[in-house]
This record gives structure tokens, sequence and C-alpha cells, in this order.
């Protein structure tokens, strides 16, 4: 029989309903419906939640809180207040794979501790290197995160780097008071970058850092980007960025081999003489790909915390006072202008506000690892092959986990944080290999801020934006000037 004209658009839009019910559930059918057909010896079940959209899951609603509500904390809370608080596991589909987050102190601290069962994992190594100390494992991982922690977190390291950042640190500071107007984010990039550049490359500001900073913030911009490689997006200009990264640290590493000079005992030179138990060194793609993932480490992450830092003690001017009053008894018994690590681990007050930056800053919304094998947490499955999401942001502005959570209070510090509220760094054995060189990096800018310049916000009620990082979205516009 027939169907007349007039009635294929009513069969059309009769069908619409069905066919977006499918949209819906397609993923919880794909992914969901075989586990839950699988039965499990001990009763575990699936942690709540719904995968989204096909191929690209909930980005939907994470970019709806992220980026259009500038409300990211409400991404969790939706989840909770939906499906209940449970142990802190939900289910989803989010950066193009099924996943499960993690948003409470307990359970980020079984995924932390099972290093074993949950390998660390980007949404793609492709930016980060597949044989940097972010991507390898066992024996590979332990030899150059023993080398790293020993160069650059280790109290001898860290006593002759306070002394080689500081030039860098003070001249810069000097450079903002000519200008008078500058925005923070930039200028503390260009800082950052300057004393990673001569830490690790041996490399002087100039046209080629200029290269490298803009470079390398095209490739933090696609770190939390959907790994769609597809001309015109985020992640595919983060992949170009990289393979040009690439291109310049090959070169200087060819420079390093041929000009047969003696070692500039930068961060390179110590990766090119790193040997394994049969006495290989590392190849040229390792010692290229460490570089690219430890400047991306130390660069995003110091620079947004320095920004921070200015941001917050320009809006609380009681918590720069008390700063100020610190470091200034500090100067007052030194000879000249640098502080030295010691100093630094005197300085009660300024490690505080440290420890108080780097938790309002939240660099990194969250850490990713990989399900090796299915795993089970109080009652509640993992699945083999699903990533985890540790929502660590969202630990650190839980109320549940400090008081007030939002507001800026380094005095809270005075008591320790109620345990596992406070990762940063991360957590096992995959904690940040620089967590101590960051800490002291940004005491000693706090010291020279504090000690001797004032600040004026231009834009105090400036948004904040949260993709790809926080920051308020003029990058803390000031007037700077010396006291």
């Amino acid at each position: 029989m027939e169907i007349s004209e007039g009635v294929w658009p009513a069969v059309v839009l009769g069908g619409l309903p069905l066919l977006g019910l499918l949209f819906w559930w397609w993923n919880e059918l794909r992914y969901v419906l075989p586990l839950k057909l699988q039965r499990s010896a001990t009763g575990a079940k699936l942690p709540p939640g719904h995968m989204g959209f096909p191929f690209i899951g909930e980005l939907l609603t994470f970019l709806w809180y992220f980026k259009f509500l500038c409300r990211p904390d409400e991404f969790i809370n939706a989840k909770r207040a939906k499906y209940g608080d449970g142990v802190g596991m939900y289910r989803t589909h989010l950066f193009g794979s099924p996943s499960i987050i993690t948003c409470f102190p307990a359970v980020n601290k079984f995924v932390f501790q099972s290093s074993d069962i949950f390998t660390l994992v980007w949404p793609s190594n492709d930016l980060l290197g597949h044989k940097s100390l972010f991507a390898v494992h066992g024996k590979s991982h332990e030899r150059l995160k023993s080398y790293i922690t020993k160069v650059i977190n280790q109290p001898d390291a860290l006593r002759g780097i306070a002394l080689l950042v500081q030039p860098h640190m003070i001249a810069s500071l000097e450079s903002w008071t000519q200008k008078g107007r500058i925005n923070a984010y930039d200028e503390v990039k260009k800082m950052t970058l300057e004393n990673i550049g001569k830490l690790f490359l041996s490399l002087e500001a100039g046209p080629l850092l200029d290269t490298i900073d803009r470079l390398f913030g095209g490739l933090t911009d696609g770190l939390r980007a959907q790994p769609f490689n597809i001309p015109g997006s985020a992640f595919h200009h983060a992949l170009q960025c990289r393979k040009k990264l690439e291109a310049i640290f090959g070169r200087e590493l060819e420079k390093k081999k041929t000009q047969k000079k003696e070692l500039t005992n930068d961060l390179m030179d110590g990766l090119m003489q790193i040997k394994d138990d049969k006495g290989d060194k590392l190849s040229d793609q390792e010692v290229i790909d460490n570089i690219v993932s430890l400047v991306v480490g130390g660069y995003a992450s110091t620079s947004l915390a320095s920004m921070w830092a200015i941001y917050c003690l320009a809006k609380y001017p009681n918590v720069l006072e008390k700063l100020r009053d610190e470091n200034l008894a500090i100067s007052r018994n030194k000879t000249g202008d640098l502080i030295t690590s010691e100093d630094v681990s005197k300085m009660k007050y300024t490690n505080m506000v440290v420890e108080e930056t780097v938790r309002m800053a939240n660099s990194a919304a969250c850490i990713f690892r990989l399900a090796t094998k299915e795993a089970e947490y109080k009652g509640y499955k993992i699945p083999k092959g699903w990533n985890v999401i540790l929502w660590v942001r969202y630990i650190h502005t839980d109320p549940n986990n400090f008081d007030d959570p939002m507001i800026f209070n380094p005095d809270r510090w005075n008591e320790p944080a109620k345990p596992g509220t406070f990762q940063v760094f991360g957590g096992g054995t995959r904690i940040c290999a620089g967590n101590m060189l960051a800490r002291m990096e940004l005491a000693i800018l706090l010291h020279h801020l504090s000690t001797k310049y004032k600040w004026e916000l231009r834009n105090p009620n400036a948004e904040v934006v949260y993709l790809s990082f926080p920051k308020p979205a003029d990058g803390v516009d000031i007037m700077f000037s010396k006291i």
C-alpha cells in the first residue's frame, strides 16, 4: 500500500522523538548494557550517571557549566543532586572515552595509590609524548622520576635553583614598573618561561623563547580539548604546536651533541646522560618528550599560580600586609636582594599563602588515569579500559573539605588540611616531581613582590573563565609600581 504525500511529514515528525530517544541512550546501550548483562561474583555495579550522546558524550554539559555558566563546580553538584553522593563516583563519557568520575577524597586516594591498576594517561599522549615521564611506566618511570626529582626537587638542587631564578625574576619585576600597566598573566608567563628556558635548556630571553612561549600556549590550550584531530580544532592546533616544539628542541639537542663543549648542567644535558641498567642512554625522542612534558608541567601551573597570587593579594589587602611584614623582617637581615631556600623554609606565613594560592588556583581541574584491569571500590565497578577522571578541583572547593572554600584565607593552614583533601600535586607514586620547586619559586616571587612593589586591579570584578585554565577574563590587568 502506498503512503500518500501528505502522510510523509507526519511519519517523519512522529519518528523524531524515537530518533531523539535512541540518540540520548546510544552510549548507555553501547557501553553500559553489556556490562550490566555480565554477572558480577561480588555483586558490584556501575556507578550512577549517564553517558551522554554518541561520540561527544557529556561534552555539551561540561561546556555548559565550564564555559557558558562559568560555574564549574555545578557540573559535579548537579550529579550529586541527581544521583546522590554515594562514594563520589559517577559514570560518564568525556574527552573521547567512557569514564568514571571520582570527586571525594577517599576514592581519589584509592585510585592514586593503586598505580598497578590505574596508569596515568592524558586525553592524548600525542601532546606530551609517548616516552615522557607522564606516559612511561615501571622501571622507565622510576629511572626518570628519580633523576628529575634529584635535579629539581631535592634540598641541594633547590638551593642552587633559588639563586638561579632570582636575577630573571628581579629584572622582570623592575620592567613591570617601567610599563606601569601590565597584564599579569602575560608577564608571569614570560618570566616563568625565561627561568625554565635557563634551567632546562640554558636558553636566554630572545626571539626563540618568544616562539617557544607562543607554541606552548597553543599546546596547553589543547590539553583539555576534545581529542578530535580536525583542522580548526584546539586539539589539532595543539598537535601542530607540538610538532614545531619537537623540531626546535631537536635542533637544540643536536647542538649539544655536536659542539662538544662542557656540559651546561641544564636539564637537557642531564637527560642526555641518564643510563639504564644495561648502560644505554635515553634516545633523542625520549629526551625531547621529557623536555616538552616537563616544560608543560612547570610552565602552565607556575604561571597560573603566580597570576592568582597577584590577583588574590590585591583582593585581600589584609593578607598582603601580613605577608609584607614577614618578608620585610627577612630582608632586614640580608645584605643583598637575593634570598636562599633556607630563608624560604623559615617564612611560615609566606608558605601558608603559597598553599592557599595553589589550592585556589586549581590549575588542573582533573587528573586522568586508565583502568588497565577491572577494579571495585565499595561495591562499585570500574571497568577495564575506561578512563578514571579524578576531579581534584572539586576536592578543593567542596565546603565539606574546606570552610568557605572560595575565600582566600591562608590562616586556614595553621591547621593541617583534612586527610586527602589537598591533591593539587596529585598523589601516590605519580605525585608531581617538581612540587617543592613550584612552592619555592612562588614563595620567592611573593617575597620580592611584597617587599618592593604595590599594585591595583583595574577590573576587580572581572569574570573568571575556566577553559582551558581558570583565570580572570582580563588576564589580571593591573597598575604596578614601586612602593
